[in-house]
């Protein structure tokens, strides 16, 4: 059974006057009280001003961060919902609790084509138990601020796989739609899994091969070559043999990424390293460094224990190169520190890369998605940028997303 769509919500049932609750994703990070990437306000935007216009009452759930259960000024929605306000065509105000007197006064009080948002879901532990009961109990509450004639749609795609009251068990307790973030998402995932056109490039960083290992298994028989750089590659470079100083290790893994090896070469897909590698002598922006080849990273003027923190500029143009006779590219995770600017090289190129691409190119949300954009880049340089990192993964490993999969029951 397919998912509903908010279109259908708009044109079947109408929804001028009736509340709609929607699961936004406004995770997003601050600095203190102020955002400093406002990609996925951006990205929620679209369908909440879709119903506003529409003349629906629209309750935005989200959350920001892991408050654990508990309210911490922190992680209040507030500095989001404030830059939804300040992006908006309609006004928006911001509940001072989830489900409590704020909140149900707030929605009492809604108008017509205007937006409340509530304070973080998970200030309330309920959202995320483990005992269905409390999450049940939890999603009633919610339900019952859209009185007798509510509607549920989420387009929290950076959401749907957690198992959450606002993501899961809201869909079974009212008519429930999938945004147009989320129906976009799971295309855009179908696409590189069930029918990518070749050749099928993927681009795997950030630090840990853990993260991605089970994304490794599942695409090994799929992709023609994965690219690996981050500080995952310094595991699979010790696998083959390399000395790696100081670079990040996950010395349980090491096996594994042996049989990753072995196993792709049988199934006719490169597994690609970095042959070289930009070498600190400590990590920070003040850090002597300098280009090693991948096996002589512990013969660097300045000691053996130095850190790789980029892949080289050789295994950087490989890489585009791979990248530009792609025709689908997936990317997810930084080819090292892009924080500091003498460790971004690696992930500029491959960004660059994607951007004069006429390929299929998805970037995979988290820390990929905010490189390109505090690099520079627009969106638009882009296929798809997701949303959603650990959804993203989650789908390329081959598992099914709860909050995907309640809008199909």
């Amino acid at each position: 059974m397919s998912s509903h769509t908010i279109d259908e919500l708009i044109a079947d049932d109408g929804v001028r006057g009736r509340y709609v609750l929607v699961r936004s994703d406004l995770n997003v990070p601050l600095d203190g009280a102020t955002v400093t990437d406002d990609g996925r306000v951006r990205a929620s935007l679209p369908v909440i001003s879709k119903l506003a216009e529409a003349g629906a009452k629209v309750i935005v759930m989200a959350h920001l961060g892991r408050p654990k259960g508990q309210v911490d000024a922190k992680y209040s929605i507030a500095p989001a919902a404030n830059r939804l306000n300040e992006l908006a065509d309609f006004e928006v105000t911001t509940a001072e609790d989830v489900v409590g007197d704020s909140a149900r006064q707030a929605a009492a009080n809604l108008a017509e084509g205007n937006v409340l948002v509530l304070e973080n879901v998970r200030f309330d532990a309920r959202e995320t138990s483990k005992v269905d009961a409390e999450r049940e109990e939890f999603a009633k509450e919610l339900a019952a601020l859209t009185g007798e004639n509510g509607a549920y749609v989420n387009d929290a795609f950076g959401a749907v796989h957690r198992k959450h009251a606002s993501v899961y068990d809201i869909a079974g307790l009212l008519p429930s739609y999938q945004g147009d973030l989320v129906a976009t998402e799971v295309k855009v995932l179908k696409t590189l899994t069930e029918a990518p056109k070749r050749p099928y490039v993927v681009v795997l960083g950030g630090s840990k091969v853990s993260d991605k290992l089970a994304v490794i298994d599942n695409l090994l028989g799929k992709a023609d070559q994965l690219l690996i750089g981050g500080g995952m590659a310094f595991t699979f470079l010790k696998a083959q043999g390399y000395a790696i100083g100081g670079s990040l290790l996950e010395e349980d893994q090491i096996a594994v990424c042996q049989e990753y090896l072995q196993r792709a070469e049988k199934l006719g897909c490169d597994i690609i390293v970095p042959s070289d590698v930009v070498v600190a002598s400590k990590f920070g922006a003040d850090a002597e460094h300098e280009v090693l080849a991948a096996d002589k990273i512990e013969e660097a003027s300045f000691g053996s224990n130095g850190l790789g923190l980029d892949i080289g500029p050789k295994s950087a143009e490989l890489f585009a190169s791979y990248i530009t006779s792609a025709n689908t590219v997936f990317w997810n995770g930084p080819m090292g520190v892009f924080e500091i600017p003498a460790f971004a090289e690696g992930t500029r190129t491959v960004a660059q890369a994607l951007a004069d691409s006429e390929a299929f190119s998805v970037v995979g949300g988290g820390d990929s998605a905010a490189a390109v954009r505090a690099l520079g880049f627009s969106e638009d340089d882009f296929g798809h940028i997701s949303t959603g990192g650990g959804a993203s993964l989650e789908y390329l490993e081959g598992k099914t997303l709860p909050g995907v999969a309640a809008l199909e029951g």
